[in-house]
């Protein structure tokens, strides 16, 4: 996820998907980059930890190639966690798929590739249980859109996929192509108008800043009274999974799955 704000001027109105509802138990595990604490991040190893660990989502970003394939990544360049440099969009995938993206987190991890999407998905149809919060890494016009949710539907994942953004242009294009689809809006914090734009646009949730909503807890029951879900990131701490929890969130997102899970456990919240 990105520190990018979205204004709610740019969000698109019109009717789309029903929206969620309130936190009726413990919120879902979302493993943020899959399980990216003991495991090199957006890679197939941190998403097989992340099922095994017992979440019940995963949250990853996509960027596309030079020729337009969905890959795995986290920023638009490659220099942070591979051995490549550059913009992912100056490369073709298996350009792409040729790079280390395991050594720069643990010698152990060599030679671990960047995913494309579609290999993803292919993982996650063998795990029917588990979802995925697919965000959308910059702006996305329909055409790109479309493939995405293409692959989506080719690997029967549809109903466990929530699409989300940053972008107005993404969000508007996902709006577009895949209407009936659970969508979300990333948000650092809230601004004027922004529940209405997304209740208005049929958004299903809307996902802010873990430190705007601990500093403004209501924001829960107000997203929730609109009709949405919310899910919250990025949330590393038991004190912070405590507050989540007694405000009813929908999802923590959380670079330690397998350590709330435990945490939840050991709380007898599971």
């Amino acid at each position: 996820m990105t520190n990018t704000p979205t204004n709610p001027d740019d969000l698109i109105d019109g009717a789309g998907a029903a929206g969620g509802s309130a936190a009726g138990g413990v919120p879902q595990i979302i493993a943020h980059r899959g399980n990216r604490s003991v495991t090199p991040e957006n890679t197939l190893a941190a998403f097989a930890s992340a099922i095994r660990a017992g979440c019940g989502s995963i949250e990853l970003d996509i960027v596309r190639s030079r020729d337009g394939v969905p890959m795995i990544i986290h920023d638009e360049t490659l220099d942070a966690t591979t051995n490549g440099a550059g913009k992912v969009s100056d490369y073709l995938a298996e350009e792409i798929a040729a790079l280390d993206a395991g050594s720069w987190f643990d010698p152990a991890f060599a030679g671990a590739q960047v995913p494309t999407f579609a290999q993803f998905a292919h993982h996650l149809a063998q795990h029917p249980s588990v979802e995925v919060l697919l965000e959308f890494k910059g702006d996305w016009d329909e055409q790109a859109t479309a493939g995405v949710v293409d692959i989506v539907n080719e690997h029967g994942i549809a109903d466990r996929t929530i699409l989300q953004s940053f972008s107005r242009v993404s969000i508007t294009a996902q709006h577009a192509i895949a209407p009936q689809s659970r969508r979300g809006v990333l948000c650092v914090e809230e601004f004027d108008g922004l529940l209405d734009q997304c209740a208005a646009a049929g958004v299903y949730t809307v996902n802010p800043y873990v430190e705007y909503v601990l500093a403004h807890p209501e924001i829960v029951q107000r997203i929730h009274e609109a009709g949405m879900s919310t899910m919250v990131w990025t949330a590393n701490s038991p004190t912070q999974w405590e507050r989540l929890v007694e405000l009813g969130v929908d999802g923590i997102i959380t670079d330690r799955p397998d350590a709330l899970t435990g945490w939840y456990a050991g709380r007898g919240l599971v």
